[in-house]
């Protein structure tokens, strides 16, 4: 078409919300590229600027990874309230499914508009008015109108009724009978209506609005953080000729009777029920992505910190007096833990180096014909991994 874009696809190695690394000069192979941020950097203010008093309902259906339809005007509002809707609870990764544009021509679409089934975990957006017949059922339901950036408080959609969602010429409106845990923040919607009358920038705005999210998230987040840590068994339990302790098994009880002294009211004004926001998202897709992940990188901390502890050991001292069958097994545990975990253990320097070094020291002193099964042993592993 005559236009060429320089794109970067965002890593998984990208902080959610982060700009693109700037390039090096080299990479430019344009005269002028033409930049594209990252989805992260939505015009969050343009994105919500008609549903501003509803910002805290619309957090919590998607901290609790609730079924939401966007119905839009046009696929580029639709994407762009997707994508702010999905960005909302960063730092927290949003687990579920998500459409920014979704048509009738989708693969999904039959599953998705089956009256048989409760509607999956999943944001979807579409402009087609078609969808408001077959969407009926869904309970979340977001109506938007053409945005509109001029003039004071952009008309603000009201909460109504699923049961209104009949007509095909239905006003804009977030069709729910969800009650939010929160309060609405009455101080952010006052400086934003003081930023629209002073014509403050949307950009500004937008950043206004990231950085309240921001918190409210972290508010949330960081007792579950706090828990869990907890959960992570003592350094000192970590000792070279036993496997590592376990993690201990994350109590919703015992969470929650932990809030009275760390919970959100440290951190946050917000007033509500925190107690029952918590009890929801345990059962949500959000809960178990966010505590899959803390589980496996505490289990890869586990096992680097079992590492080092065998390397600082003296081993050569316990092989003295063990049998042959006790060496070759300590060998294969070693040479298992250097090979499979090599890419996901961050170890300190020379750990890796000084267990090779005592492998192959303690090889030495086997039986050649053991050596020799060692030896095959070690260079099939590896071709396998």
């Amino acid at each position: 078409m005559g236009v060429v874009l320089q794109v970067r696809i965002p890593s998984k190695s990208d902080k959610p919300g982060g700009s693109p690394v700037k390039q090096a000069a080299k990479e430019n192979l344009l005269p002028a590229p033409t930049l594209l941020p990252t989805i992260h950097e939505l015009d969050l203010f343009k994105c919500f600027q008609s549903a501003l008093i509803h910002l805290q309902m619309l957090w919590e259906l998607m901290l609790l990874g609730e079924p939401v339809v966007v119905m839009a005007p046009s696929p580029t509002i639709s994407s762009e309230t997707v994508l702010a809707l999905v960005s909302s609870i960063s730092p927290l990764k949003f687990c579920c499914d998500f459409r920014p544009y979704f048509t009738i021509h989708d693969s999904e679409f039959r599953e998705y508009t089956t009256r048989t089934q409760a509607p999956p975990n999943v944001v979807l957006g579409v402009t087609n008015p078609f969808f408001i017949k077959t969407f009926q059922s869904w309970p979340h339901i977001v109506r938007l109108g053409e945005i509109r950036m001029a003039g004071d408080l952009p008309k603000q959609v009201k909460v109504k009724k699923l049961s209104k969602l009949k007509t095909l010429d239905t006003k804009p409106g977030i069709y729910t009978a969800y009650k939010t845990f929160l309060h609405k923040d009455k101080i952010l919607i006052k400086r934003l209506l003081k930023g629209i009358q002073r014509k403050r920038p949307s950009e500004v705005q937008s950043a206004i609005l990231r950085r309240h999210l921001l918190e409210l998230t972290q508010s949330f987040i960081i007792p579950l953080e706090r828990y869990m840590a907890g959960l992570m068994p003592l350094q000192r339990s970590v000792t070279p000729w036993k496997t590592p302790p376990q993690i201990r098994p994350f109590s919703q009880d015992e969470f929650m009777s932990t809030l009275d002294h760390t919970g959100p009211q440290l951190t946050s004004m917000l007033k509500g029920d925190w107690m029952g926001l918590y009890r929801k998202f345990f059962r949500s897709p959000n809960f178990d992505g966010w505590y899959r992940q803390r589980h496996k990188e505490m289990t890869q901390k586990l096992e680097s910190l079992h590492l080092e502890v065998i390397c600082d050991a003296d081993l050569l001292g316990w092989t003295k007096d063990k049998s042959e069958v006790e060496i070759v097994d300590l060998i294969l545990k070693l040479r298992e833990k250097l090979v499979t975990r090599r890419q996901q253990l961050q170890v300190k320097d020379g750990v890796l180096h000084k267990l090779h070094t005592f492998i192959n020291t303690m090889i030495t002193t086997l039986s050649e014909d053991l050596q020799s099964v060692l030896h095959t042993h070690r260079e099939h592993t590896l071709n396998t991994h």
